[in-house]
């Protein structure tokens, strides 16, 4: 059984995409940024933090859903 260093499921990860801090920048070079962390990053931010501290981004929050 291989080690597992997160402790949520895959469909608990938080998604940059669904996160409300999540936007693209204007920087070709690092496309992708999270506004609650304050950095850019050349892919999904969620993935440089996994990398980086082990867990999942704490600081996820959904976006609001307009009302159609």
């Amino acid at each position: 059984m291989p080690l597992r260093t997160n402790p949520l499921p895959e469909t608990d990860q938080p998604d940059c995409l669904r996160c409300r801090h999540y936007y693209i920048t204007w920087d070709a070079t690092f496309p992708y940024g999270c506004r609650a962390m304050d950095f850019k990053s050349r892919r999904k931010p969620q993935l440089d933090v996994q990398e980086s501290s082990g867990s999942p981004c704490l600081r996820f929050v959904p976006r609001r859903r307009d009302p159609a």
